[in-house]
């Protein structure tokens, strides 16, 4: 009997691989494609791939397969699953640069890469690696009794590390923000939101009959509630909960809801709404920008304010895709996520019982604006420009991957990719360009 390793597409909480057994000396491994998209604005977000680190100067341990199999001998050969883990605290630390020091230690000779800050306010994490090591930080961070209640989340890397290399330091601010965030009173529970667990959101999105009949409208029946988009515009772009009005943000620092001058009071949400009666519910990926925000506008008066505990993310593995609509964007080389990725099995019940808003007209091609079937950003070829928008497939062919006629003559242009590469480092192509003028 030969061992199949199964890797779901959804890893719900601290667990091993499920182990399944076949009759063939065949080996699985299991993967979800992930489609994805963008708006109007020049975001950047360029990440490349690398090998595995050989650590321990040999052979990495166990091969990789991916939408194929193949056929093993006696021996079976393992593959250590690799995980993305997201989560954030804010706590007091009284010795931030002595927490950074201890975590490095911990973290020496792990094959961890990402993005973890620490600062006097706590800290804030997103990382890939070998589920053996990408749990076993958590498991250790969690003895420390400031970080024992730490909501973790846990998804699949798809394609080994999601980060390119690890980024472990002392940040001022955990997110960022105009002015920064350091004078903020986050570690005052009176001044943040209520918390909503993922099922009493969607009580909460179901009693609100949110309008069916534009996917972009943020009105409801329910006058005194609005349903508040807490990320940048190119999020919404791909996926977003059906009701909430596209955020005319280009990058959460420069986010001024509830704060808007007169003049420009059209594209706020939260202007001239009534702070005492109405029903603000705020979401964002994970939960930290709401928390965030949620200070600075208790700070501006506005009483009723909820936030999705754990951001889409989370609600997703609980409740599946109901009242949600595309894919979730995520700030690493995967780009998006499907709803399957976190919950599989809520994605067919929650089509069969119509909870799931069939509008996916809201995606559009940068370039021409037809609607984009693929929910898939990509980064401009003229790597001058790199702009992340949304393509359809015929402008991707005309304009050799960029994003307008101007940066199709740029003078430092990568090949345009298809599928679901990502551009590697300029080097690369330019040393390719090189190699090929030369052999000419």
């Amino acid at each position: 009997m030969i061992g199949c390793a199964v890797i779901c597409g959804a890893v719900n909480s601290i667990v091993t691989p499920i182990e399944a057994q076949r009759t063939d000396p065949f080996q699985f491994r299991f993967c979800f494609t992930t489609p994805i998209s963008h708006g109007r604005s020049k975001r950047f977000l360029s990440l490349t791939q690398r090998p595995k680190d050989n650590r321990n100067g040999g052979l990495a341990n166990g091969l990789s397969f991916p939408f194929q199999c193949c056929k093993l001998g006696e021996a079976e050969i393992h593959k250590e699953d690799f995980v993305v883990v997201n989560f954030y605290e804010f706590v007091f630390v009284k010795d931030p640069h002595g927490e950074v020091a201890k975590h490095l230690s911990f973290l020496e000779g792990l094959d961890i890469n990402g993005r973890i800050y620490i600062n006097e306010h706590g800290i804030n994490a997103q990382y890939s690696g070998p589920s053996k090591d990408a749990l076993g930080y958590v498991e250790w961070l969690k003895k420390d009794n400031r970080f024992s209640d730490i909501l973790v989340q846990v998804s699949p890397a798809l394609n080994e590390h999601a980060f390119p290399k690890l980024k472990l330091r002392y940040k001022p601010s955990l997110v960022q923000f105009e002015g920064g965030i350091s004078h903020l009173p986050l570690l005052d529970p009176s001044m943040k939101a209520t918390r909503l667990a993922p099922s009493e959101w969607k009580k909460r999105l179901e009693a609100a009959n949110t309008t069916t009949s534009d996917d972009t409208s943020c009105e409801t029946s329910n006058t005194n509630f609005i349903l508040l988009d807490v990320r940048n515009g190119y999020e919404w772009d791909i996926g977003h909960f059906h009701g909430a009005k596209r955020p005319d943000v280009d990058c959460f620092r420069s986010t001024s809801f509830g704060l808007s001058q007169p003049e420009v009071t059209a594209s706020d949400p939260l202007a001239n709404v009534d702070k005492e009666k109405t029903d603000i519910l705020m979401y964002c990926t994970g939960g930290i920008r709401c928390d965030v925000y949620s200070t600075i506008l208790r700070q501006q008066g506005f009483q009723n304010l909820y936030t999705l505990e754990g951001g889409v993310s989370h609600y997703l593995k609980n409740e599946g895709p109901v009242k949600w609509v595309g894919n979730l964007f995520v700030f690493d080389s995967r780009l998006s996520l499907p709803p399957a990725t976190y919950k599989p099995e809520a994605v067919n019940e929650a089509l069969e019982t119509e909870q799931v808003p069939q509008n996916n007209k809201f995606a559009r091609c940068y370039i021409c604006g037809s609607q984009v079937c693929e929910l898939r950003h990509r980064n401009c070829a003229n790597i001058d420009c790199n702009l992340l928008f949304l393509c359809c497939l015929d402008c991707v062919k005309d304009f050799r991957g960029c994003c307008c006629v101007n940066c199709t003559s740029a003078p430092r242009l990568r090949p345009a990719l298809l599928g679901h590469q990502r551009y590697k480092k300029w080097h690369i192509y330019r040393d390719s360009e090189l190699h090929g003028k030369l052999v000419a």
